[in-house]
C-alpha cells in the first residue's frame, strides 16, 4: 500500500482542509472511494476509514479520506462546501495517482452520510466546480441523517431532536434531478433513534418520484449505529468494506 498523508485539497490553508489517499500497490486507472468520516460534524478523524481500507485497497480501489471543518470553530454549510472541494479535487487530480476519474464513488458514514447526501441529492455544492452527481460513478450513504442534521438544529437554537425537512436536508431535493447515479444505502434495524425510519423514507421518496430503483441498493444491517464500520467478520475482513466493494465492483 502506498499512503499520502494531509494532503490539502482546499483554495486556501485550513489544518482541518486535509485528506488521506491510499493506493494499491501496482496497477493503474483503478476505482477510487472518498470517505468522508461520522462524528456527529463535531467530532471524528480521517483515520477512522482504516478498517475500511484494510480491505478495499489490497482488493484494488483507491481510498481517500478527508477531514473537513466541525462544529464549534464551522457552521453550516461550511463542512459541506469542504466536502465538495475535496470530491472535485480528486475529480481533478486522482489521475496523476494512478486513479481513474471515470470510476470515483463519494460516502461516508453517519455525519459524513448526511454530507453525502448533500452532496448527492443538492446540486448546489458541486456547480462551482462544474461538476454534478452524475459526474461521479455512485454514492454510499452510510447511516446518513436526510432530514436536517441535529447539530445544524441546535446550530439554530432548535432541538436537535426535530424532523425538519428544509434547505438544510438532503432528502428536501430529491425529485429535482432527472436521474441519480447508484446508490447503496446502509442502516442498522438499532440504529440512532428515528434513523432507520428516515432512511426508509428517503428509499421511498426516490421511488415516490420515479428514479431507477434497481440502482439504489438498501442494506439493513444488524446491531447499533454504524456498529460494523470498524468490525470484521470470520475471515478477518472488514464488514463495511466488503460491503463497499461488493457495491462498487457491480458497477464499475
Amino acid at each position: 500500500m502506498r499512503t499520502y498523508k494531509d494532503i490539502s485539497y482546499g483554495m486556501t490553508e485550513h489544518p482541518a482542509r486535509r485528506m488521506d489517499i491510499y493506493l494499491p500497490d501496482s496497477g493503474e486507472n483503478f476505482p477510487v472511494f472518498v470517505y468522508y468520516h461520522g462524528g456527529g460534524i463535531e467530532g471524528g478523524d480521517k483515520i477512522w476509514a482504516e478498517p475500511l481500507v484494510s480491505y478495499l485497497v489490497p482488493h484494488g480501489v483507491a481510498v481517500v479520506s478527508a477531514n473537513y471543518r466541525m462544529y464549534p470553530e464551522a457552521v453550516f454549510p461550511e463542512f459541506i462546501r469542504d466536502a465538495a472541494a475535496c470530491a472535485a479535487w480528486v475529480k481533478e487530480h486522482i489521475a496523476e495517482y494512478g486513479g481513474d476519474p471515470d470510476k470515483i464513488f463519494l460516502g461516508g458514514s453517519s455525519a459524513g452520510g448526511y454530507i453525502s447526501m448533500m452532496l448527492c441529492y443538492d446540486r448546489k455544492w458541486l456547480a462551482p466546480y462544474h461538476l454534478t452527481g452524475m459526474d461521479f460513478a455512485g454514492w454510499i450513504h452510510d447511516a446518513g441523517q436526510p432530514t436536517t442534521h441535529y447539530n445544524v438544529c441546535r446550530e439554530r437554537g432548535l432541538d436537535g431532536r426535530r424532523v425538519i425537512i428544509d434547505e438544510a436536508a438532503p432528502i428536501y431535493y430529491i425529485g429535482l434531478e432527472e436521474e441519480y447515479k447508484p446508490q447503496l444505502i446502509i442502516v442498522s434495524d438499532n440504529d440512532m433513534q428515528n434513523r432507520p425510519e428516515q432512511t426508509t423514507l428517503t428509499v421511498s421518496t426516490l421511488n415516490h418520484f420515479d428514479y431507477d430503483m434497481s440502482k439504489v441498493k438498501k442494506i439493513l444491517m444488524h446491531g447499533g449505529h454504524c456498529e460494523y464500520d470498524d468490525k470484521y467478520d470470520e475471515n478477518g475482513d472488514s464488514i463495511f468494506g466488503k460491503m463497499i466493494f461488493e457495491f462498487m465492483k457491480e458497477y464499475c
